[in-house]
């Protein structure tokens, strides 16, 4: 679970800052970017089923729209925070930049724990959301998508909901919804698979053989998931470990197996809330242990896929002298001071906003297939997204070859130069916007 001590604003806005002054930004330029354009608090009452009226706090901020619609997730996490949802608004400009997609940083989120509603009760709150949003909301103006303790059912719902309350069938408001009902087919495996494109170019630059590699998994949602997958199947290496919260326990535990991680077995042992079955495991011959053991594991390489703030000053003292990438599932998992840990042991780091693209980009496609009425195939899918998360990675390495910096800053400088010649080609810093 999220670390109190670790404000993810605070560390997004410290990754900005630094980048800004490599880049001798102008002072109101890093103004405008190191804060959201707009933020929205609002409440959602909803009439639960044992007859209580119960009310939610939700959130939707829009940090940038200089190259695009607003784009990002919907997360309903107990824990959500404004500040949260402002790191990841902003880290969704970046991430959007980076990738060269036409597209805006936003977050949105309640607060709550979806694994305690129920159907009627999810479908309600997803309702009642888009009520407070819908003059926000569009395929031109802000984007949602499923994140965190959301679905593409939920999705569905709100896309239905704004299709009624706008009186238009909108299907490319949200995106990430159930194939068949505006979906995109591939972007299941998208953030994943993403993530090991990235992992993938990193070896070839570093000239690893992914064969005889191994990487270690933090979390066991969708990222890790196919990330999981994709490591073995994709790229021929063994997966030491993944990392589950156990939503029974109220914990998390870290499983590996000596043959290396089965993740399609693991998937077949999973509620819907993403816990493993922690008896079943062991039955299969898993080694069960604490949830901070993953990144102690002897491995080439660290995939932390769970929550921000788990790669700190005090976890990466206990990383494996082994390890060569850190490639970042999860959005901010790691925090400044612990970059400059890795910055010293020459570790290769893959940014989140790098290495998780791979959702984020086939929404778009998703809101490109949406607005042509006509669908691709999985590998067409699959396809683009490899074409397009390969270049931005090369983009991005070749920015820190000529530049000599860290993988982090090198692609902070792709994302704010492409967002700040947006905003000068739209005439935002002539002070008229």
């Amino acid at each position: 679970m999220p670390d109190h001590q670790i404000n993810a604003f605070q560390i997004a806005q410290k990754q900005f800052d630094n980048v800004a002054e490599m880049l001798n930004l102008d002072a109101g330029v890093r103004e405008v970017l190191r804060w959201p354009a707009r933020e929205f608090t609002f409440r959602i009452p909803v009439r639960m089923e044992d007859g209580d009226l119960e009310v939610f706090t939700g959130f939707r901020v829009q940090h940038n729209d200089a190259r695009g619609p607003n784009k990002g997730g919907i997360r309903f996490h107990p824990d959500e925070t404004i500040d949260t949802v402002r790191a990841l608004a902003m880290w969704m400009t970046w991430k959007c930049a980076v990738v060269d997609i036409p597209l805006g940083g936003g977050k949105g989120g309640i607060i709550v724990d979806p694994s305690r509603l129920s159907p009627n009760e999810k479908e309600h709150l997803c309702r009642g959301w888009v009520g407070q949003m819908i003059k926000n909301l569009g395929p031109r103006q802000d984007i949602p998508a499923p994140d965190v303790g959301t679905t593409p059912q939920m999705m569905g719902w709100m896309m239905d909901e704004y299709s009624k309350l706008s009186g238009t069938y909108s299907p490319g408001v949200f995106t990430g919804k159930p194939v068949g009902g505006g979906g995109s087919l591939g972007r299941t495996e998208a953030t994943g698979f993403g993530v090991i494109y990235t992992v993938r170019e990193a070896m070839k630059h570093l000239k690893m053989d992914p064969t005889k590699c191994v990487a270690a998994i933090e979390g066991f949602g969708n990222v890790a998931q196919y990330a999981s997958i994709g490591f073995v199947e994709m790229l021929g290496g063994k997966v030491a470990c993944v990392s589950c919260w156990d939503r029974n326990d109220k914990k998390s535990y870290t499983y590996s197996h000596k043959d290396g991680v089965d993740a399609r077995f693991l998937l077949s042992i999973v509620d819907q809330y993403g816990t493993i079955n922690k008896q079943k495991a062991e039955e299969a011959g898993y080694l069960v242990e604490d949830g901070g053991a993953w990144i102690t594991k002897e491995a080439d390489v660290l995939i932390p896929a769970a929550i921000e703030g788990h790669v700190n000053v005090d976890t990466v003292k206990k990383m494996s002298s082994r390890v060569r990438i850190v490639a970042e599932g999860a959005n901010g998992p790691t925090t400044p001071d612990a970059d400059d840990i890795l910055k010293k042991n020459n570790i290769f780091m893959i940014p989140d906003f790098l290495c998780n693209s791979g959702g984020v980009t086939t929404s778009y496609f998703e809101g490109v297939q949406n607005d042509m009425n006509f669908y691709w195939s999985k590998p067409e899918v699959l396809q683009r997204l490899d074409e397009k998360v390969t270049a931005a990675f090369n983009d991005v390495l070749q920015m820190a070859e000529k530049e000599k910096v860290y993988m982090r800053d090198a692609a902070y400088m792709v994302a704010i130069q492409r967002v700040v010649t947006a905003m000068q080609m739209r005439g935002w810093l002539q002070g008229d916007w």
